[in-house]
C-alpha cells in the first residue's frame, strides 16, 4: 500500500523528514504542476500523462512513501529559474520523480522518463 502525502514548500522538509523516520519506508517525491481547478488536471501535459504511472508503479514496492509536491501554475514555475524547488532541489523540469533518503534527493526520472512504464518500474525497485 502506497502512503501519498500533499505538501507545500513551506512543509516540505518537515513532511519528507516525518516520512524518513521510518527507516524501512521507501520514499519517493514527485514534483509536478499545480491541478487548475476548471479541470482537475495539472496544467503540465507531462505531469498528466506521468502521475496514473507513478502511482501504479509503485504499488508493488513495500512500504512506499510518495511525497506529491506541486510546484505552482505555470506562471509560477515556467522560466522562474528562482523556484525554491529548482533552487534546493535542483528540479530541471516538471514532472520530476526523486528517490528520497536522509542525505537528500537521490536518483530521479525526468519529463518523460517518468512516463515511462519499464523506466519507473525499474527505478522503484532498485
Amino acid at each position: 500500500m502506497v502512503q501519498f502525502t500533499r505538501v507545500s514548500t513551506e512543509d516540505f522538509d518537515s513532511q519528507v523528514e516525518k516520512a524518513l523516520q521510518n527507516e524501512q519506508n521507501n520514499v519517493f517525491v514527485v514534483f509536478f504542476g499545480t491541478e487548475l481547478d476548471e479541470t482537475n488536471e495539472s496544467w503540465c501535459p507531462d505531469c498528466v500523462i506521468a502521475d496514473p504511472l507513478i502511482r501504479k508503479s509503485l504499488l508493488n514496492v513495500p512500504n512506499a512513501v510518495l511525497i506529491e509536491a506541486p510546484v505552482g501554475v505555470r506562471d509560477e514555475w515556467k522560466g522562474n529559474t528562482s523556484h525554491p524547488y529548482r533552487v534546493k532541489f535542483d528540479v530541471p523540469a516538471i514532472p520530476t520523480l526523486y528517490k528520497w533518503s536522509k542525505a537528500g534527493p537521490g536518483a530521479r526520472l525526468v519529463e518523460e522518463e517518468a512516463a515511462d512504464i519499464n523506466k519507473l518500474n525499474a527505478f522503484v525497485q532498485n
